[in-house]
């Protein structure tokens, strides 16, 4: 198929370096699927505040990503945005901002993710006051629901439409309702909502159960992963690194290594966008020949680390393999 213009620039123009292996990557993805492969995506960092949803929402309608990891920040702040964009406040200047000027944003209600603040009124409490009953709803039927599905919920009741302030067809989340596409979501507690919730177990006003756990995340992935790692099997594309990578990355070897099943096939496609250094354990920096020794990736897996910024990189490489 012929490529659009930004694909055609790319590979015209990225010819070497952290650039050729960026074409390298966004080839390997293709071929990947092409061949009949899936292909999980996992993101970290603030991804969705970075509207990163203007690239993947179609990756998702167009079947090029077929599962998701991501962490709680990414989960609720692309929700955010979608509903509270306009009260966004941005900072080019963020790099020189002084303590007391930091002190001033929180005194403000913003929160700032680097260049970008998030208006706390306008955005989590908006979203509260409806999830909160979507919980105590579920908890008062005897209902236990993951996150995500907690959010797909919300999207899909219509109670957020008339407060949506981006285009719709932008956000990743609600493409990803709107099909139903597998996400995994561990160390949600470690969000927002996940704070939220878990202030109202202390409170007593709901039950912790209410909500399943990252067990039983990783126990459904697990399953997941038997029935999608045949023929081709699965790929990964990540983009930071931390939990989100690492849990999803690990059902292979839990597969064979803990439940000593046989014929596990390893992930059968690797990229990594990191700006971070091998170092100090570092597993958003370790290379992916480190992944080898742990059972994840297989000797022969295509496997690319793309040093360099995820919002610049992510949205070129899946340009290319939207044919655009």
């Amino acid at each position: 198929m012929n490529k659009g213009p930004i694909s055609t620039f790319v590979e015209k123009n990225y010819l070497h370096f952290n650039a050729a292996t960026l074409v390298d990557a966004a080839k390997g993805y293709e071929a990947h699927l092409t061949a009949g492969g899936k292909m999980l995506i996992s993101l970290a960092g603030a991804m969705s505040t970075a509207e990163l949803g203007i690239s993947l929402a179609e990756m998702i309608r167009q079947g090029k990503v077929d599962i998701i990891s991501c962490t709680g920040a990414n989960l609720e702040e692309d929700i955010m945005n979608l509903v509270a964009h306009s009260h966004y406040k941005r900072i080019p200047n963020y790099r020189d901002l002084n303590p007391q000027d930091e002190l001033d944003l929180l005194h403000s209600k913003y929160n700032r993710v680097t260049d970008t603040c998030i208006p706390e009124e306008e955005a989590f409490r908006k979203i509260q006051g409806h999830i909160e009953k979507i919980w105590k709803d579920a908890e008062a039927s005897g209902e236990r629901y993951f996150p995500h599905e907690y959010m797909y919920k919300l999207l899909l009741s219509g109670v957020l439409v008339n407060d949506y302030e981006i285009d719709p067809a932008n956000s990743w989340m609600l493409a990803a309702a709107e099909r139903n596409l597998p996400i995994v979501v561990p160390g949600w507690e470690d969000s927002t909502m996940g704070n939220i919730f878990a202030s109202y177990v202390i409170k007593n006003e709901l039950q912790a159960s209410t909500v399943k756990s990252g067990i039983e995340y990783m126990i459904w992935l697990a399953g997941w992963y038997e029935r999608n790692a045949v023929g081709h099997g699965v790929g990964f594309f990540q983009i930071g690194g931390g939990i989100a990578g690492d849990f999803a990355m690990c059902v292979a070897p839990m597969l064979e290594q803990d439940l000593e099943k046989d014929n596990v096939l390893k992930w059968r496609y690797y990229c990594q966008i990191t700006d971070s250094t091998t170092s100090f354990g570092s597993y958003s920096g370790c290379i992916p020949n480190e992944k080898i020794t742990w059972g994840k990736l297989d000797v022969d897996t295509p496997s690319y680390v793309i040093e360099s910024d995820a919002t610049i990189v992510a949205p070129l490489i899946f340009a290319w393999v939207l044919n655009q």
